[in-house]
């Protein structure tokens, strides 16, 4: 019978996955990374730079939501921003050193959320899992779309 609170569960299951990452990373000594930082990252962990927009397309945030993340980013000594050469109007993010120095604490923090998430689901439990949430997710799509 369905109970009509799966919209709570998913919330509180992603604050609690939060404080996970967020508890993780400052066991590995990094402090000041929040989630939405880590969706950045892991696109950049893919790739050698990307424009702003390219980013918030990637991430399916605003353009101005990324600008504020990667200035945070910036002053933490994780990317940098460089103008393109033949048109001033476009900015790239790349990693910086540092930066690419995370990656492998990301894998380990990744591996430690998905045991977590994933624990004691069976393998067909977690592809069921999955696929109810991406055909939520794509009827969120559908109906998003009639505005």
């Amino acid at each position: 019978m369905k109970k009509g609170n799966a919209l709570s569960l998913i919330s509180r299951i992603r604050e609690k996955a939060t404080k996970l990452i967020i508890k993780e990373l400052e066991g590995h000594g990094i402090e000041g990374i929040v989630p939405s930082h880590g969706d950045i990252l892991v696109i950049l962990f893919q790739g050698e730079r990307y424009t702003m927009k390219e980013l918030a397309d990637k991430i399916h945030r605003t353009k101005p939501t990324v600008t504020v993340l990667i200035e945070k980013l910036v002053q933490y000594g994780f990317v940098e921003k460089e103008k393109d050469s033949e048109d001033a109007r476009l900015t790239y993010v790349k990693l910086t050193k540092k930066g690419r120095q995370l990656k492998p604490i990301f894998d380990t923090v990744s591996g430690r959320l998905n045991a977590v998430m994933y624990g004691d689901l069976t393998e067909k439990e977690a592809e069921t899992f999955e696929n109810l949430l991406e055909r939520v997710n794509a009827t969120f799509d559908r109906n998003m779309n009639l505005q």
